[in-house]
């Protein structure tokens, strides 16, 4: 059965950011450190901290996260419910949050096709 594209789902996958996360400095400095309206920076960070956390699902999970992504990129949807009183340890604030998803979409993609390749 399919899963319906769904908003909600984003912000766990995107939680790792949170910073009602566990405390961990290492992971706070690095995200503190990165640039997340460079896209190669935003994408640097998705590798280090995204990737292992995407990878731990399972297929079809990781298939809803990049339909969802997909489903609304292909809509007019800005992606402000996703980030909503969602307090990071983000050092600016997203300015694009469009194009912010897009990159995590292209990132996604590519840990799944990278996945795929080795198995």
């Amino acid at each position: 059965m399919k899963k319906k594209p769904d908003l909600e789902i984003l912000r766990g996958l995107l939680f790792t950011y949170c910073i009602e996360n566990t405390k961990n400095l290492e992971r706070e400095e690095t995200i503190a450190s990165k640039n997340i309206n460079d896209e190669t920076e935003l994408s640097e960070l998705f590798d280090i901290l995204t990737k292992p956390e995407f990878l731990s699902y399972r297929e079809d999970e990781q298939l809803w996260f990049i339909e969802t992504i997909e489903h609304y990129l292909s809509t007019d949807e800005d992606f402000e419910s996703v980030f909503y009183l969602f307090d990071t340890y983000f050092e600016d604030d997203i300015i694009d949050k469009r194009h912010f998803m897009t990159v995590l979409l292209k990132c996604l993609n590519t840990y799944k096709s990278e996945a795929a390749f080795r198995n």
